[in-house]
């Protein structure tokens, strides 16, 4: 096991004022979102509808809830297990909800992959093997949603009127090569990234910031994690095949699970629901999500969402949607990750 002192030593930063001004600004931004999209269809007063509260409802929304936060842990689960890493699931279980707490109060989710190494090494896994096995656990994703992103912007007559799309539709191309160059370069050639960040700690050393034992204890450890990592990702390739089969298809329900909330919410409305539309709405939207600079992508997304759906809904369920579309999908799993973070921290002794 990992010295707690280390472990400590890695932990975001979770001091009291930082979490509530960062959990202020996600809020606040998220409200402005929704406030803008309300904006949109001034003449119509909001109410609930209280179908959306039906047995029925609630019964599909918790089995669907289930399904997505399940398939979110196993997930990594299996990817860990490809790297021949033991972990208990119900541990992997709650990391899912710290990733989504800190994922969202940090702008392009910086925090949530910081969280989840922290939270993997106070659990066994080394330093190289827990970033690799978080890196394959996002590239999977994001292989699922850059590859149907262009198929959907291409298809969905929904998208035509779009503004937004129409004006950057070349700059998404640009940044779907762009992020997966990158990604194929960290996973084949990640020896090439060790001269660049050498090169930055030699900087940094030269200007005075770091001392000569720090300057180069971090090349070392620096070079010995990047190596370490290239070899956990030889070692996820050539690992059980079940295991890393496992892991795609989890990250596969994962997703479609994610996507299928807002379908979910609409069908309940009442409204004839086109779910491959929906579904590929959804798509474009998260890929968008992650460029946003705003943490978890908050008033980014609800604006979005608010954009592409105004199409499909009527202007009271519209904000009604778009708000059940973020309680389930991330508010949620935030408030259940800062209880799963605070008791972790006071089951280790570390708070």
């Amino acid at each position: 096991m990992p010295d707690p002192r280390q472990a400590r030593d890695n932990l975001p930063d979770t001091s009291a004022k930082r979490l509530v001004g960062l959990s202020l600004l996600f809020i606040c931004l998220s409200g402005l979102g929704i406030w803008a999209i309300y904006l949109q269809v001034p003449d119509t007063s909001l109410t609930f509808d209280f179908r959306l509260v039906s047995w029925q409802t609630l019964l599909a929304v918790a089995g669907l809830l289930g399904t997505y936060y399940l398939s979110d842990a196993l997930r990594l689960y299996y990817t860990l297990k490809a790297l021949d890493q033991q972990i208990a699931l119900k541990e992997v279980f709650r990391l899912v909800f710290v990733n989504i707490f800190f994922s969202n109060i940090t702008p392009m989710a910086t925090g949530g992959g910081v969280a989840q190494i922290w939270y993997l090494r106070r659990h066994g896994v080394r330093l190289g093997t827990a970033t690799a096995a978080t890196t394959i656990r996002t590239i999977l994703a994001v292989i699922f949603i850059f590859g149907l992103t262009p198929i959907f912007l291409l298809t969905l007559d929904h998208l035509n009127n779009q503004t937004i799309i129409s004006r950057v539709g070349g700059l998404l191309a640009v940044m779907i090569i762009a992020y997966l160059s990158f990604f194929a370069i960290l996973l084949l050639r990640t020896r090439l990234l060790i001269l660049p960040i050498s090169a930055v700690l030699r900087r940094a050393h030269s200007l005075g910031l770091l001392k000569e034992a720090r300057h180069r204890h971090w090349q070392y450890k620096v070079r010995r994690e990047m190596l370490r990592f290239s070899h956990s990702f030889s070692v996820y390739m050539r690992g059980s095949k079940r295991n890393v089969l496992l892991s795609i298809l989890s990250t596969f329900v994962f997703l479609l699970s994610l996507f299928s909330f807002p379908a979910l919410l609409i069908f309940a409305l009442g409204y004839d629901v086109d779910y491959l539309v929906t579904i590929g709405l959804l798509v474009v939207t998260t890929f968008v999500m992650y460029f946003a600079p705003t943490p978890g992508a908050s008033g980014i997304s609800e604006g979005l969402f608010g954009s592409f759906f105004s199409t499909i809904l009527g202007a009271n369920h519209l904000v009604l949607v778009t708000i059940g579309w973020r309680v389930l999908t991330i508010y949620l799993g935030m408030v259940v990750g800062l209880l799963v973070m605070q008791r972790e921290l006071s089951r280790k002794g570390l708070s």
